[in-house]
């Protein structure tokens, strides 16, 4: 299938929101959310929006870049937000961004964001081709080349381990 022939698809049409009200079980001792509780949320929704894009089953394949700016508190709503910004030929990055909710007033506070890459893969786990992603306004233009930016960095990287292996004795 050539990149012509592939489905289209925007950022928007992967867009997932997900809420969460935090719990006691939810939280550590000082009454904020373990930040693993934290990961597996963004991981799920950030999934959600990389099996919309892609229409297959998909796999995480890396957690990048996963800060956390602030905590979320017991009582509060966690608000999980996440869009494909860039694809590949069989590989899409997901952003994601968590926001804690007063349920009182609807402030939002910026917590967390991290970037996941997803592997579209068939019923035997293989990888096959996904969709084009096909940004349209700034904002998504920026997310794709900030995401392209990332992928350069983590390919080099990625050399610059092998070769440090290849290099030792």
């Amino acid at each position: 299938m050539s990149e012509d022939d592939r489905r289209v698809v925007h950022p928007d049409e992967t867009a997932t929101d997900m809420t969460w009200i935090v719990m006691p079980g939810d939280c550590n001792a000082l009454g904020t959310v373990f930040g693993g509780q934290v990961c597996s949320w963004i991981d799920v929704c950030a999934a959600v929006a990389a099996q919309r894009f892609a229409r297959t089953n998909v796999v995480t394949a890396a957690i990048d870049q996963l800060v956390f700016n602030a905590p979320v508190r017991h009582g509060k709503i966690a608000v999980v937000r996440a869009a494909v910004n860039w694809a590949g030929r069989t590989s899409m990055e997901v952003g994601v961004r968590v926001e804690e909710e007063d349920p009182m007033t609807g402030e939002r506070t910026h917590t967390s964001t991290a970037y996941l890459t997803f592997v579209s893969v068939d019923e035997n786990r293989r990888p096959v081709p996904v969709p084009r992603l096909v940004p349209r306004t700034d904002l998504e233009k920026r997310r794709a080349r900030e995401a392209e930016a990332r992928r350069a960095d983590r390919l080099t990287h990625r050399e610059r381990i092998q070769a440090s292996r290849e290099a030792t004795p």
